[in-house]
């Protein structure tokens, strides 16, 4: 017996209840080490994705772009991610973690800073798919990292806790981006949307070397762990994978991409897409569509509905562990959050019913959509994770594609995002039910008790 397995060995000798309260505590030392950092990063990740929304307000006038230019901009970024994914993920397990986001933070940094200097329509799809391509392997990338240090029955509130950066960025990310467009027009001769790109684009390289400092590959390599906390977490790790092999999937690559399920998840990730980047790209205009002029009120007011889904993220995620259920938390919340949303359109430009509906639609929609990432890394096999969660990420991202182009171009022939709105609702709620109905139980492991 080897030096961990014996001191694993040892550890498992103790009390049941004590086992598990110390158990509790390395994870505690763990996600205080490792998820602030992860948190911090995923942040300023989709701060950089959607900032775009906050900018358009501004830059579709200076640049005369209109609403279907934009929309396919914002789209765009989605195509080259798609891409990008799969062989980031796979490289990331060859190189480790701490060199894949350092090159992927730099980069997409650098990228984002760049769009403050476009003028012509082909100069900002060229830098949004430029966008793309270097934060490909970011969002994927952390839901692999966190199977290494995770089991499956911790995954869902952590993954919600990470996820927590989505909401999170909509209340800080809207005043911030309406205080920076309002408070620097015209400084150094520049408009506000384009220090905007600027100010929150540059930190995301500094992030990028504190995350290469401090997070560790993987539990082995963590300095703040004794020997016998890393065997610990490497046998509960090992404990958790023992199910692949009793629910009959194979541990290869072909497994998972032959596997119908793979794209029964990814068209499931792909409604939750279209339904989180409509809210994201499109809310600072439909606030501004209920009369609200002032860019720095629109900022403040676009933090409101993000503050529920924040909420959402918390409440849903921590529920689906207690009940140790996944399906209806993610489908039912689908649902619930896209009939919101779609409530809205009928509502005109009265105020505080369409913001008591947005609130709503946040908090499910953000809910149901983080949580829908705690179920690949578990249905998957740990051979075909890193490979299949970058498949159900790339194909099901398109919906980032999908949902400001149709809406944009929409808008632009009928001055309106309602049929818009409608379209994408069905597709959301028949990915909710979706989830209910081709997923069985068993596909969906929550630790030893699913």
């Amino acid at each position: 017996m080897n030096h961990a397995a014996s001191v694993a060995h040892g550890v498992a000798d103790i009390h049941p209840s004590s086992l598990r309260s110390a158990e509790d505590g390395i994870y505690r030392r763990i996600s205080w080490r490792v998820m602030p950092i992860v948190l911090v990063a995923y942040v300023f990740a989709f701060l950089d994705r959607i900032n775009v929304g906050y900018a358009q307000l501004q830059m579709k006038q200076d640049l005369a772009f209109s609403d279907a230019i934009y929309g396919l901009g914002a789209g765009l970024f989605f195509v080259t991610y798609l891409l990008f994914e799969v062989p980031s993920n796979l490289l990331l397990e060859k190189i480790g973690a701490r060199l894949t986001f350092l090159r992927i933070m730099v980069l997409w940094g650098l990228a984002s800073s760049a769009t403050a200097f476009v003028t012509e329509p082909w100069q900002f799809y060229g830098v949004r798919l430029l966008l793309g391509m270097f934060e490909a392997g970011f969002f994927p990338g952390i839901i692999l990292y966190l199977t290494y240090w995770y089991p499956s029955h911790r995954r869902g509130r952590v993954t919600g806790l990470f996820l927590f950066g989505m909401p999170i960025t909509g209340v800080l990310g809207g005043p911030l981006s309406g205080m920076i467009m309002g408070g620097m027009e015209g400084m150094a001769g520049m408009h506000g949307w384009q220090w905007l790109f600027i100010v929150q684009g540059l930190p995301t390289v500094l992030i990028g070397f504190l995350l290469y400092r401090l997070l560790p590959n993987k539990p082995a390599e963590a300095p703040w762990l004794s020997d016998a906390e890393k065997a610990h977490v490497q046998s509960v790790l090992d404990a958790d994978h023992k199910a692949d092999a009793k629910s009959g999937h194979r541990g290869k690559l072909a497994a998972a991409l032959s596997d119908p399920k793979t794209y029964v998840l990814a068209f499931v990730y792909f409604c939750c897409a279209c339904a989180v980047y409509t809210v994201t790209f499109w809310l600072p205009t439909m606030i501004k569509g209920l009369g609200v002029s002032s860019i720095g009120a629109i900022g403040w007011i676009t933090a409101i509905p993000y503050v529920f889904g924040a909420f959402g993220v918390l409440v849903i995620s921590r529920s689906s562990d207690r009940f140790k259920e996944r399906r209806w938390h993610v489908g039912g919340t689908l649902v619930v959050g896209a009939a919101a949303l779609f409530g809205t359109s009928f509502l005109g430009t009265a105020f505080a019913p369409v913001m008591l509906l947005l609130c709503f639609a946040a908090f499910f929609i953000f809910g149901g959509g983080s949580l829908f990432w705690s179920i690949p890394p578990t249905y998957l096999s740990r051979d075909a994770a890193a490979a299949g969660i970058a498949v159900i990420s790339s194909l099901g991202i398109l919906g980032g594609f999908v949902s400001p182009t149709v809406i944009g171009w929409i808008k632009s022939l009928t001055g309106s995002i309602q049929m818009g709105l409608g379209a994408l609702t069905a597709l959301v709620i028949v990915g909710g039910l979706t989830i209910l109905i081709a997923l069985p139980k068993s596909a969906v492991r929550v630790g030893s008790d699913a």
